[in-house]
């Protein structure tokens, strides 16, 4: 089931990255070696009650006017509103209720998704109690009291939030299509893709416009009749004012294409090369588990030599050398070059995603790669790998129980998982191990 998206809204500095970070907790960290992600990134994973969510943080405008503070607020606002499905409205007790705040709301109240009102700064309830009952003039139900910075009130915040999930038994996964997410860089060449795909070689089942995360869902019948659903992201585009924010508004509605797909294509703009801003949205898609496909777009306009291609692959695993295992693929939306291949590499990638591998065959892998290279030991105590099994697809999750867990390197783990793929490709997919020590549940 697709995760629900939270977005937290409000003025700078009532405390939405307080907030964030309380909520996200120890899924705040990232992976060290993956690139392009910094530490304080604008969304995490996280949990209440058996319901996992995506939360994002709306805030780091810090803008330099009274008019400038209302139409980037208005753009935040509009952001959280087309991408998420529970709003936390977050506004400082201390400061009381601002005509800013009064502005914002009234978008949110007429936006039909449900807003839970965050009261932060609660940090003496005796002091400040009498102060929450003027967030009632907002018109938005009840304000709940919080304080970020002592940790108080966030349990009956989340109870709020989730009640407004819909029932965890309303499962997307019952469509058995798959989805696929145009993702990347404004004026790549997205819609291009899905229009070109959708031509007159194409069968367009129908057009769903306007879902609730601000993107297009198109299902699309390959000329095998095979259907897809394809997920575009092209609606950003630079505004006014935002250029510092450009960034934080593509994380946000690429994060809610991404958590809603089987399989990624990021599209790279063939005349302007590889950039950072890719590797960004890469690590988003690996983050969440997902299998990868680089489709290089625009290939027509591009001068080639016989050492093009093989120059394009290297600068693109250098950037992205995080995810190795992604596809590669050179394409023209405008001529339709090699854009038939996509829907193949769309159905071994969401494959290999979905692929499960019995245990014993595993274990004669996993003890022929231990025989070829011994694994690690400190201090006299050595590594021994006793069994491993998966336990999940979407990503393949693999357990590798140990006598002792420290002493599993990453630079072994990524030994192990290179043998995996040796013997099963896996190609287009990540693959994550948890490592557990023998005994452990």
């Amino acid at each position: 089931m697709s995760k629900p998206i939270v977005a937290i809204v409000g003025r700078p500095n009532v405390g939405k990255s307080s907030l964030f970070n309380v909520i996200a907790g120890s899924r705040i960290s990232i992976v060290k070696d993956t690139p392009g992600i910094t530490r304080d990134r604008i969304y995490a994973e996280s949990s209440w009650l058996d319901r996992s969510f995506t939360i994002i943080d709306t805030g780091g405008i810090e803008p330099d006017s009274s008019d400038i503070i209302l139409s980037q607020m208005r753009e935040q606002a509009q952001i959280a509103i087309d991408t998420a499905d529970v709003i936390v409205f977050i506004v400082d007790v201390k400061q009381g209720l601002v005509d800013s705040d009064s502005k914002v709301c009234d978008m949110l109240r007429r936006s039909r998704k449900p807003v839970v009102l965050c009261v932060n700064k609660v940090d003496d309830f005796k002091k400040f109690g009498n102060d929450i009952y003027e967030f009632y003039n907002l018109g938005i139900g009840e304000p709940v009291a919080v304080s970020a910075a002592n940790r108080l009130g966030i349990g009956e915040l989340l109870d709020t939030v989730i009640s407004y999930f819909p029932p965890a038994s309303d499962d997307e996964a019952e469509d058995e299509r798959l989805k696929v997410a145009i993702v990347g860089k404004p004026n790549v060449g997205k819609s291009s893709i899905i229009n070109r795909l959708i031509g007159k070689d194409r069968v367009i089942v129908s057009d769903i416009a306007g879902t609730t995360r601000d993107a297009v869902d198109t299902p699309v019948a390959a000329a095998n009749g095979k259907e897809y659903i394809f997920i575009d992201t092209a609606g950003l585009r630079r505004k006014k004012n935002v250029k510092e924010d450009l960034e934080h508004y593509m994380v946000i509605r690429t994060v809610a294409a991404i958590e809603r797909s089987d399989v990624v294509i990021l599209v790279v703009d063939g005349e302007q090369g590889i950039t950072e801003q890719e590797a960004k949205i890469a690590g988003i898609a690996h983050e969440a588990g997902k299998g990868i496909i680089i489709a290089v777009n625009k290939w027509d306009a591009v001068e080639k030599d016989s050492k093009t291609v093989n120059k394009y692959e290297k600068d693109i695993r250098s950037v992205l050398s995080f995810i190795p295992y992604a596809e590669i693929t050179f394409i023209s939306a405008k001529t339709g070059q090699r854009l038939n291949k996509l829907f193949d590499l769309v159905d071994m990638v969401g494959a290999n995603s979905s692929m499960r591998i019995a245990t014993g065959v595993l274990n004669e892998i996993m003890t022929e790669a231990v025989a070829m290279q011994q694994p690690p030991s400190d201090k006299g105590k050595r590594l021994k790998l006793f069994y491993m099994t998966q336990v999940a697809v979407k990503p393949p999750t693999f357990v590798i129980f140990v006598n002792d867990r420290e002493l599993m390197h990453f630079s072994y783990t990524r030994y192990i998982e290179n043998k995996v793929r040796e013997a099963f490709g896996f190609r287009g997919t990540p693959l994550k191990f948890i490592i557990r020590e023998r005994g452990e549940k």
